[in-house]
């Protein structure tokens, strides 16, 4: 298993971690993900998964890089200082290494939410801080709002055929150490990754590399700079599966024709802007 730096911060993590959301698995298949070196599990307050994520670390905790998220209705202070207390007593520890804001919250003064965020690293139930679903704005409007402690990482979806994140995004994080954290690295499944795969170039670069074309989706995400995957898995053989999409890399050519043959989605500026003004719409109005 490959590791990348998380952020600026002096610590590696490996570069496949195992995700949570919707799933469906036992305590066995993420224990078995942790045995195989993918000792970075991402879970959240809003995912119900985090007394399960508990159990999987049970006398094992000191050997996993343990992430977890805030909802956006929790981001005054008071509230995420309650949400982050809840959060430790569902995972049966007494810190998470990465807490991150799952989504931009426009209702609440990032100022306020930052600050609270520092408070508690200062005080030990969190180690790092992170956000998801942020855009750059978002980003670097969190970042500035921050006393001390720099961001390490934006968590946002990422894939062969959701290249929204290249839009600005990816290469600002690399060129100011941010890491991406790509959720969903395999789409919904690959048979949506297959149906905009028209001359069957996955198939051919599995062959070529005797993996998986699962695998292979993921190395794509991987050979990125500063990109780590957290690909959710149910049974105990597709992490396995996953976890042997690190150790190795595709070759130039390869992701050349990769890049060159899938079909993608790749939202633009004034796209994703829309998006962002209709979510905080709704958030005004109490809806999300």
């Amino acid at each position: 298993m490959f590791h990348k730096r998380l952020g600026a911060a002096d610590l590696m993590i490996p570069e496949i971690g195992l995700g949570t959301w919707q799933y469906r698995g036992s305590v066995y298949a993420l224990r078995k993900g942790i045995e195989l070196g993918a000792s970075f599990i991402d879970t959240a307050e809003a995912y119900g998964t985090e007394s399960l994520v508990g159990e999987a670390i049970r006398d094992i905790r000191n050997q996993v890089f343990l992430a977890s998220k805030v909802s956006p209705w929790h981001f005054r202070r008071k509230d995420l200082f309650q949400a982050v207390d809840r959060s430790l007593q569902a995972l049966k520890t007494e810190y998470i290494d990465l807490y991150q804001l799952h989504w931009p919250n426009s209702t609440i003064p990032i100022e306020e939410t930052m600050g609270a965020m520092e408070e508690l690293v200062n005080q030990g139930k969190i180690r790092f801080i992170g956000v998801s679903n942020f855009s750059l704005a978002e980003l670097q409007k969190a970042q500035a709002a921050l006393q001390r402690c720099r961001i390490v990482c934006n968590q946002v979806r990422y894939n062969l055929v959701d290249r929204s994140a290249e839009v600005g995004l990816l290469e600002h994080c690399q060129r100011n150490k941010i890491t991406l954290i790509a959720y969903s690295p395999l789409a919904r499944g690959m048979p949506a990754i297959r149906k905009n795969d028209p001359l069957g170039v996955l198939r051919k670069v599995a062959t070529e590399t005797g993996r998986t074309e699962a695998q292979v989706t993921l190395n794509w995400c991987l050979a990125k700079d500063s990109v780590v995957a957290i690909p959710k898995a149910d049974s105990a053989e597709h992490v396995q599966e996953n976890c042997g999409a690190s150790g190795w890399r595709l070759t130039p050519d390869q992701i050349a024709l990769l890049d060159k043959e899938i079909r993608y989605r790749q939202r633009g500026r004034l796209q994703a802007a829309l998006r962002r003004l209709a979510r905080n719409t709704l958030q005004r109005l109490g809806r999300i």
